[in-house]
């Protein structure tokens, strides 16, 4: 969202930063969603956790 970008607090800034290097892409979590929902009727999703792979050095 554009809120980051007005984010004056440098740490906290650069920690945004950080995260969007491995942010999911909304694509992604969009085909997760599609996979539970494509389940067949005998499978119930309960609970759908998606992670990035990468994490902030």
């Amino acid at each position: 969202s554009e809120l980051a970008h007005t984010i004056t607090h440098d740490e906290t800034a650069g920690f945004i930063d950080k995260f969007r290097e491995v942010a999911i892409p909304a694509d992604a979590i969009a085909r997760a969603i599609s996979f539970s929902i494509d389940q067949p009727d005998d499978v119930d999703v309960n609970e759908i956790i998606v992670r990035p792979t990468a994490s902030p050095n």
